[in-house]
């Protein structure tokens, strides 16, 4: 059975291949796509790797998901846009840090995290109405609301930009959320606090451009984010 037979036999599974199954902390890996999609929905960063000229590279860049497909984006004088889509393998990784565990010992802290990794080979999108929807899925997974209340994308923009779509799947889901995993003999010895410290990314205040006219509310859009974890503003 192939991949792509084991994916559609079951939908809600992530189907492990030799490249996304875990060699260390086995236990650690999710196999439902529910968890893989809650990771990428969440997160707002992705890392992009790819080899280029015979060096490896790895870019941060803002990506959004709609389904099975994950879209990133670029200026079209990219140099890494247009190598990834060169019908090469792409790996993508994003990670979401929720706390670091302190041990009693130095050589067991660790952190508390949930990761994704997808693997695949990027399409560049040329027809039109499919990379405008990519856009408003990438504009509405950083910013909601903004695609609906900006200026939309002119001429110029739209040609100036790059996008790619990468298939969801051949990807894996790593997590950690527990406290530390202390040696019997140092919790005995009981000489160092322990536990967890909770990491959240929260959203401040919005501060108006300098330039901004006078009169302008902050928009609901923008306003429902604020103090809010990432999870909940979305």
């Amino acid at each position: 059975m192939t991949h792509a037979d084991q994916s559609s036999a079951d939908p809600t599974s992530l189907s492990p291949t030799a490249r996304t199954t875990l060699g260390r902390k086995k236990n650690r890996a999710a196999t439902d796509r529910a968890t893989l999609h809650a990771v990428l929905d969440e997160a707002l960063i992705c890392h992009l790797g790819l080899v280029r000229d015979g060096a490896p590279l790895v870019l941060p860049t803002g990506y959004g998901r709609d389904g099975e497909t994950l879209y990133l984006h670029g200026s079209t004088g990219a140099a890494s846009l247009r190598t990834a889509a060169q019908d090469l393998d792409v790996c993508v990784t994003v990670t979401l840090l929720d706390g670091i565990v302190y041990a009693r010992s130095v050589n067991n802290h660790s952190m508390n995290y949930r990761s994704a990794v997808i693997l695949g080979r990027a399409r560049l999108i040329t027809d039109r109405d499919e990379k405008l929807h990519a856009l408003r899925v990438l504009t509405d997974h950083l910013s909601p609301g903004s695609w609906d209340h900006a200026r939309g994308v002119n001429a110029k923009e739209f040609a100036a930009v790059s996008v790619l779509a990468l298939d969801l799947a051949e990807a894996s889901v790593k997590l950690r959320a527990e406290g530390p995993d202390d040696e019997p003999e140092d919790v005995d010895a009981n000489s160092a606090w322990a536990g967890v410290l909770p990491v959240k990314t929260v959203f401040g205040e919005p501060e108006p451009s300098a330039d901004l006219a006078a009169g302008w509310p902050v928009p609901a859009h923008v306003a429902g984010r604020v103090s809010a974890p990432a999870a909940a503003a979305r």
